[in-house]
């Protein structure tokens, strides 16, 4: 999100993809073809629409467009070309979204009025603590602990969803909430889904809060009856400032003395009944939820303004991204896995999702590799047995832990960078994602194997979410997975199922822009003016030829990021990138480049067309251009034999080119009267502010 940049890689088009146009509806992304009009060659995206309908789109057009995500498996249906069905369904959703603009400013009204509990500033202790903290924290966290901090210090009920990768220090964050909750004589929170994660944050409350009269414990099914009885006495006495739980916590006998904040771990773990119970709570208290991947529907709401978000991107110092491997079940490739950890002193996960056969792959494997030592953990172990196993393992005293999912949140043993997983296309995305946080979390490398059996089918959803888990393998993916899962699953449904069919029918992007606006309009506000996509029509070769970047994937994303550009150092900045990828820049490259730069003012001064005609330039403008009479002046007596004006249908200047002699020529000389009219237009803004 930050300065409003756009996901690149999960936008990335691949052929086959579906896009929405915004003036033109669903239609399917084709690739990349070269046409030559009138001598001038160009790149145009091929989109086909219903029928034999074609639409071929300029690359300077691109940000017209965005990717589809609505329901995987179901392909949405292509509009036709200039009719009038894709206006129909646009204001048809438009009065959908209406409706329930008014149900969200409702929800917003109730959030407003409740008052929650204001907590005072930091305190030297908060200080103190904070500096305890063994690593140099990112910018992101930085940003993340003010935004949560001036929620908890305002007078209305915080509820924000901190997303960030696995092992990017979302607990940390946490951590340093739940202490200053804590220092206002709070009591805090913090509900895990699993017992092994509430372990884990148990060891890391451990180390963090020693030498701080803080008093802490874990309720979960490892607590004998005695100290369950214990601990829920002291949470309702006040004693205990700090409880760490598993479900055990939504409990009816769970009373507080005075709890001022709920931490929320892996949301899309509990099930519907637990969510309902955090939901009765979060009335009354500030909620802070974590999570790498969330569900469709939180990461919806969070999207379209429901619940405040805070975003961690930023990957800790000497973090390598996971290599990521998407095989065939193979026992020499997994064999050759395990001994190369073991090799390095290392441990490897074995996950195997099902608990009737785990031995038996535990004895499997203990057979290829006789000097491994091995264990096995699952969910449906005792208490005790589960938790000395996994104590064992974290002190090194097995080599590989054959588990299932158990291992899925939030399990930190550094030692361990290798994981295999068997049958993978079984698991769920956000699953898959979380299972390879498992690993890679030191300085080491960390590898991950995603196997399948050559033997058994493997459906079409199960197949993309296998090709997304290979792809998305850079640090700081867990917000992109998210977004795909999105895609795959759909958004889910907000207020209503109905709401679900609208976004299907215009596409996730267009769907909240739309509800964006219909908000502002319903709450008083102007919805912001649609910025203005400037048409070129320039007799001038620009585009990316083969011979210098042949892949048709990396030409989208640059011809993208040219469309997206917001300043002609950007265009400057993706000059010099091309230029240090792919060596010198051809002509017709730095053309587009050209065509980069006049594009930005085109948008700046809101001009929606440029077009040249026979001797002369014609620079339409839309309705809410910013040009000033002093302006168009000033613009005369500095270029009076070029430029006159026109406004029959709509303001226009047209500029002469005579004496140009040549089309780069004539664009450079457009691009100086172009940068010249907005330097005044700025100037008269800050002049007038």
């Amino acid at each position: 999100f930050k300065g409003g940049e756009r996901i690149k890689n999960f936008m990335d088009l691949r052929a086959g993809d579906y896009v929405v146009h915004i003036y033109q509806g669903i239609g399917q992304y084709m690739g990349v073809e070269r046409l030559t009009v009138d001598d001038v060659s160009r790149d145009y995206l091929l989109i086909r629409y219903s029928g034999e309908d074609k639409l071929y789109l300029p690359v300077d057009q691109l940000d017209l467009i965005q990717k589809y995500v609505g329901n995987e498996g179901n392909a949405p249906r292509l509009n036709r070309l200039g009719g009038s069905e894709w206006k129909r369904t646009k204001d048809k959703v438009r009065a959908a979204v209406r409706e329930m603009a008014q149900e969200l400013l409702k929800l917003y009204a109730a959030r407003e009025q409740v008052q929650g509990f204001s907590f005072s500033p930091d305190t030297p202790w908060q200080s103190e603590f904070e500096d305890a903290f063994p690593y140099a924290e990112t910018d992101d966290q930085l940003q993340s602990i003010s935004e949560i901090k001036k929620d908890m210090e305002s007078q209305h009920v915080m509820d924000r969803l901190l997303c960030g990768d696995v092992g990017y220090g979302k607990t940390e964050v946490a951590l340093r909430a739940a202490f200053k909750a804590i220092m206002d004589s709070k009591q805090v929170a913090m509900l895990v889904p699993t017992t092994v994660l509430a372990q884990q944050h148990l060891h890391t409350i451990e180390n963090r809060f020693s030498g701080f009269p803080v008093k802490y414990a874990c309720l979960s099914r490892f607590c004998t009856p005695a100290q369950k009885k214990e601990i829920l006495r002291q949470l309702e006495t006040g004693e205990l400032d700090l409880v760490v739980g598993t479900h055990a916590l939504l409990g009816k006998n769970v009373k507080f003395k005075d709890l001022g904040l709920l931490i929320v771990d892996e949301e899309q773990r509990f099930g519907v009944a637990h969510k309902e119970k955090i939901k009765s709570l979060k009335t009354q208290v500030d909620v802070l939820t974590l999570s790498a991947t969330p569900i469709p529907r939180t990461l919806h709401m969070a999207l379209v303004g429901m619940r405040d978000m805070s975003l961690i991107s930023t990957p800790p110092q000497d973090r390598h991204p996971v290599q990521t491997y998407v095989v065939e079940y193979h026992e020499r490739m997994i064999r050759d896995a395990i001994a190369r950890e073991l090799g390095r002193g290392g441990q490897v996960f074995f996950l195997h999702n099902r608990v009737f056969d785990i031995y038996n792959v535990a004895e499997e494997l203990q057979r290829i590799l006789p000097e491994a030592r091995v264990a096995v953990a699952h969910g449906q172990m005792k208490e005790r047995e589960l938790e000395n196993v996994m104590m064992d393992f974290v002190d090194h005293k097995a080599d590989i832990l054959v588990c299932t999912t158990i291992i899925e949140n939030g399990l930190d043993i550094p030692n361990a960078n290798t994981l295999i997983v068997d049958d993978s296309d079984t698991l769920g995305l956000s699953q898959l994602y979380q299972l390879r946080g498992r690993v890679g979390r030191s300085r080491r490398q960390g590898f991950a194997y995603f196997t399948f059996r050559k033997d058994r089918a493997i459906n079409d959803i199960a197949r993309k979410r296998l090709i997304a888990i290979r792809d998305f393998t850079q640090l700081g993916a867990g917000f992109k997975i998210a977004m795909r899962d999105m895609e795959l699953r759909g958004a889910g449904n907000i207020l209503g199922p109905e709401q679900h069919g609208h976004i299907m029918a215009v596409g996730f992007d267009l769907y909240c822009k739309l509800l964006q606006d219909e908000i502002m309009k319903a709450s008083g506000k102007e919805a912001p003016l649609q910025e203005v996509s400037t048409q070129m029509e320039l007799g001038i070769n620009a585009y990316i030829p083969d011979n210098f970047l042949s892949d048709a994937v990396l030409k989208v994303e640059i011809y993208k990021r040219m469309a997206a550009a917001e300043s002609a150092d950007e265009v400057d900045c993706l000059a010099d990138e091309m230029r240090d990828r792919y060596g010198q820049l051809p002509d017709c490259v730095l053309n587009l480049c050209l065509l980069g730069k006049i594009k930005v003012l085109g948008k700046k001064l809101a001009i929606s067309a440029i077009i040249q005609q026979p001797g002369c330039f014609e620079v339409k403008f839309a309705p809410e251009h910013p040009i000033t009479g002093q302006a168009l002046v000033t613009l005369c007596q500095s270029w009076s034999k070029r430029v006159g004006f026109s406004d029959k249908k709509c303001f226009m200047i047209r500029m002469s080119t005579e004496g140009l002699d040549n089309s780069v020529l004539k664009a450079e000389t457009l691009l100086k009267m172009l940068d010249q009219l907005y330097g005044m237009v700025r100037d008269n803004v800050k002049k007038n502010s």
